[in-house]
């Protein structure tokens, strides 16, 4: 009688992967029994404990490994008995947690950093009597042009560096630019004005076109990591913890900056320092601090020696944009969100028009009821990040459109402050349950190779929208009023859910 050998399952169970990522059938143990993952991966049954087929010839590796695959082409949404859902699988994750940290420090000194730049013109350059719109009107472009000049440039960059590399490096050189700032005043304070505008203030302005710049090059290193670290049934909560974090900068920046920078300054000199160095000093440190605790990442990237490579940085955006015309899903994922950041950003000039409606509220406290949009946003991202891995992403993302439609179209039948704060809430919930799922949708499906890619054409698409409408929005709004314009984006987001409710690879 043959006596045959037995087969180590454990050790079959270690498939070849291409990803930084093991396979998530296989790498959420502790989510999936053996039993379940005998059966998803063998449906037949037909498997002994051995690996050897019933029907007497040996199961290969290669074989088991055609069948996850298969397993994990063919699902939707993640199995329903998968036993570690929310955010607690996902803070578990040690790199999770540095690139999170590394984004808490990122974006807080991006925020707050915009805060320096207007208190030092309205300190050295704005003149009593005079508007300072104008001054900071010019940083605010010199900030975003970058954005749409390099964001899909920077993205086909990132695809041939590693991750880690670029998300390191542009926060130390972030931070040595702001920390360099006092420096390069007192070097060009005798200098004669460049034009029309003081030596100074151009040296502001080159350093926020660079810090800007670089930037464009961290956001999407920062988004193609993400599916390096996280597991494919976790990044639904992995982007809800991204978009939190994002929305809470956003406010809490904005709203801390002064009292942070003043207080730097009161310590700086408490500690024996020269006055008006505390505010550089505190921002230019939370880029290093960012940058050291991305030291902790671990990617697990394989980066190729590019340099072999004979491909141009203009083929590389050409196949981006080739990769969108052959993927309706990723394509439609990204119309949605520039339909989503379209909106919001014809929020923010709305916003004022709304406050000067309404009676017991002032034009200038328009910010009260952008605060209550990103609570809103914050609410959405908690409850995805916690419940939402039983829905499939499209039927999240039309919830969304009907959510947003609805607030829309209410927001414009009333003037009454209370109610208007609760439907600018909930557009930001419905705002949450299309971002993210489609965000989510775009880092699934798209391959390591292209991420960079396409989150670089991404960011390009957004910055774009969020520009657009700060030109338009106004204008339409004087020639046919609030109401119209509210119902105009209302009819726009649900035909942004329709395209994608009939997405054919849905």
């Amino acid at each position: 009688m043959i006596q045959i050998p037995s087969v180590n399952t454990n050790a079959l169970l270690q498939l070849p992967s291409t990803q930084a990522h093991q396979p998530s059938i296989i790498g959420c143990q502790s989510a999936f029994s053996k039993s379940h993952v005998h059966e998803e991966i063998f449906p037949f049954s037909n498997i002994n404990q051995n690996g050897i087929n019933t029907y007497g010839k040996e199961e290969t590796n290669k074989d088991r490994t055609s069948k996850v695959d298969n397993y994990q082409e063919n699902r939707d949404i993640p199995p329903e008995n998968c036993l570690e859902k929310g955010f607690l699988p996902v803070l578990k994750n040690p790199d999770f947690l540095a690139l999170w940290g590394g984004q808490v420090f990122s974006q807080l000194a991006d925020k707050v950093y915009l805060v320096l730049m207007i208190a030092l013109i309205d300190k050295q350059f704005h003149l009593e009597g005079q508007t300072i719109s104008v001054w900071v009107s010019t940083m605010m472009i010199t900030f975003t042009t970058p954005a749409v000049v390099f964001g899909s440039l920077a993205g086909a960059f990132v695809d041939r560096w590693s991750k880690k590399t670029v998300l390191v490096t542009t926060n130390i050189w972030r931070g040595a630019l702001v920390l360099a700032i006092p420096l390069l005043l007192w070097l060009t304070q005798d200098f004669r004005p460049l034009g029309l505008l003081p030596a100074g203030f151009v040296v502001i302005l080159v350093v926020t076109f660079c810090v800007s710049t670089l930037t464009q090059f961290f956001a999407p290193a920062e988004q193609a990591t993400i599916p390096l670290i996280i597991e494919d049934h976790h990044l639904l909560s992995a982007n809800s913890l991204y978009t939190t974090t994002i929305m809470g900068s956003l406010i809490v920046g904005f709203a801390i900056g002064e009292p942070v920078l003043a207080a730097a300054d009161s310590l700086w000199v408490q500690i024996g320092g020269s006055a008006d160095l505390g505010r550089e000093i505190i921002v230019g440190v939370s880029y290093i601090i960012a940058a050291f605790i991305l030291l902790l990442l671990k990617t697990n990237e394989k980066v190729e020696n590019h340099t072999k490579i004979e491909s141009h940085i203009l083929s590389d955006l050409q196949d981006g944009l080739e990769y969108l015309k052959t993927n309706l899903k990723v394509r439609n994922a990204l119309i949605q969100l520039t339909i989503l950041f379209s909106v919001f950003a014809a929020l923010t000039i709305l916003a004022v028009s709304i406050a000067e409606v309404i009676p017991s509220l002032k034009a200038e406290q328009f910010g009260f009821l952008l605060a209550a949009g990103g609570v809103g946003i914050a609410i959405g991202a908690a409850a995805l990040g916690q419940f939402g891995q039983s829905f499939a992403y499209y039927r999240l993302s039309l919830s969304g459109c009907i959510v947003m439609a609805t607030s829309l179209v209410s927001l414009s039948l009333t003037n009454q402050l209370w109610i208007i704060l609760f439907l600018v809430g909930f557009l930001g919930i419905g705002g949450a349950l299309i971002g993210i799922p489609m965000q989510t949708t775009i880092q699934t499906e798209v391959p390591s190779e292209m991420r960079g890619k396409l989150f670089g054409l991404q960011n390009n698409v957004i910055n774009i929208s969020l520009s657009l409408p700060l030109v338009f929005v106004g204008i339409a709004e004087s020639i046919v009023g609030l109401k119209a314009v509210f119902l105009a984006l209302a009819l726009l987001v649900i035909l942004g859910g329709l395209f994608t409710w009939y997405n054919p690879h849905r």
